[in-house]
């Protein structure tokens, strides 16, 4: 909304989709918690609504349908409540295998083309597991479409044609934006990938790790990945001519990417509304050839009871990443910070037990930041900051921390620094104001010397660096 653009204006490693589609929202209903929040609700409704329509298709009852969906809804965007990059890149992810499926078992071509449309978007969100997703639908189509030798040409363009689409449009955008390539293939594919080169060689497969804390999941799958096995071996049906085969190989297929790529991630587990989406395919692949339904009182049981335990968990004791073991009782009303906040109940893991505290000190740096007059820059985790203080100049880096800033090791250094002090020269930055903990640091470590800035401390969260000494 300002005229700033991802990989131009700021160096930032997450997809710049969610950005877009915020300033939409802030766009449409003002800069507040209120739109923050909806564009989140607005991403879980989509996911719900897709969901449903899935199961329908494949031929599960309305009833369950709509029990597996409301599953769906709890555990799917509630666990942060807030626009996530993973959470954005794991729901088109899941559309996208939604579309992918159906085209196999409506032979309708349109959903070949949703399928890597709605692949890239989650793309555009976040690297992990849309690479591994096209190179695997890929292969499996290779395999259908040689086998079925109907329509091929046509199919296969209608699914290069859904990347192909929004690839164009994004290329269009960043070169109307004066954008550079290069620098959108640095920051968003190129880094990333080092460092991803470096948690797949680390990656822990043991099994609390593996196994463990993805149970549930397990249970909700495994039995319909034993059935389609059952059926294929026993039951003697021809692969090559069976659509379904291919139907939950892309199925079970995706989710041992989805669980790849959460231990990729090395974050906060965000794929529990896999457990409803499972149960559901499960159920579905047994009521087509068991009347029996023991089963599915064994899938219920999983999946009300693991939907009851993480809504507790992640969504009533908000124990996802930061927030965990925080007594969020002890919140404050959001609005003692700023009118935009109204609705929010504010703690954090800083300062989990005198909040009140921490918004006090924010006030503080607040209006001594509106107070400053100089060419200033903000870097600090409490992002909202520029926007409530209409600081005109972007931060050259999104976030400040050990992934998002490359290391001195890291190839990519050199390039980060350069990137870094042209932002500041070429906007003849004087003063870099830092608000939280340790996010100094980030700038320190770029200097060959650092005598020449003249430091101020404000208060424990504000400090205040004048950078017009530095030749940088």
């Amino acid at each position: 909304m300002n005229g700033k653009y991802p990989f131009r204006d700021f160096w930032t490693i997450t997809g710049p989709l969610l950005d877009y589609i915020q300033s939409i929202f802030f766009y449409l209903f003002n800069v507040n918690w209120y739109s923050y929040v909806f564009h989140a609700s607005c991403l879980n409704f989509l996911l719900v609504l897709f969901s449903y329509s899935f199961f329908n298709k494949l031929g599960l009852k309305k009833v369950y349908s709509i029990i597996y969906s409301v599953g769906v809804s709890i555990l799917a965007y509630p666990s942060i409540g807030t626009p996530f990059p993973d959470h954005h890149a794991f729901i088109f992810a899941v559309i996208s295998m939604y579309f992918m499926i159906l085209a196999i078992s409506e032979k309708k071509k349109y959903y070949y083309f949703l399928t890597t449309f709605f692949l890239f978007f989650s793309f555009l969100s976040k690297q992990t597991s849309s690479f591994y997703l096209l190179t695997f639908f890929s292969f499996i189509l290779a395999i259908y479409f040689f086998s079925e030798k109907k329509d091929n040409v046509k199919n296969i363009g209608y699914f290069l044609f859904g990347l192909v689409i929004p690839l164009s449009i994004f290329l269009i955008f960043l070169k109307f934006t004066d954008t550079p390539i290069k620098s959108f293939f640095v920051q968003y594919i190129l880094y990333p990938y080092s460092i991803g080169g470096e948690r797949i060689l680390n990656l822990n497969f043991d099994f609390n790790n593996t196994i463990s804390q993805f149970k549930f999941i397990y249970l909700s799958f495994i039995p319909g990945l034993i059935i389609s096995f059952y059926i294929l071996v026993f039951k003697k049906i021809k692969v090559t001519n069976n659509s379904e085969v291919y139907i939950s190989a892309i199925f079970f297929g995706t989710i041992l990417i989805f669980l790849y790529s959460q231990l990729l991630t090395k974050n906060q587990i965000l794929i529990f509304s896999l457990i409803p989406i499972c149960c559901a395919f499960s159920q579905i692949i047994f009521e087509k050839y068991y009347k029996k339904k023991y089963l599915i009182y064994f899938l219920m049981i999983i999946f009300i009871y693991s939907t009851f335990k993480y809504h507790i968990r992640f969504n009533e004791d908000k124990k996802f990443m930061e927030l965990n073991g925080v007594n969020i009782n002890n919140f404050v009303d959001g609005s003692n910070l700023d009118k935009s906040f109204s609705g929010l109940k504010w703690i954090t893991h800083l300062y989990p037990k005198n909040p009140e505290d921490e918004i006090n000190l924010l006030a503080e740096s607040i209006k001594v930041i509106k107070s400053e007059k100089s060419k200033k820059i903000i870097i600090t985790d409490y992002q909202f900051i520029s926007s409530i203080t209409k600081n005109k100049f972007s931060t050259p880096n999104k976030w400040h921390d050990k992934i998002s800033v490359p290391g001195k090791d890291n190839k990519f250094y050199e390039i980060y620094k350069e990137f870094f002090f042209s932002k500041i020269k070429n906007n003849k930055i004087e003063k870099i104001y830092f608000v939280g903990f340790y996010k100094e640091i980030f700038f320190l470590d770029l200097l060959d010397s650092k005598s020449c800035i003249k430091k101020r401390q404000i208060n424990d969260l504000l400090k205040i660096y004048d950078i017009r000494g530095c030749l940088l």
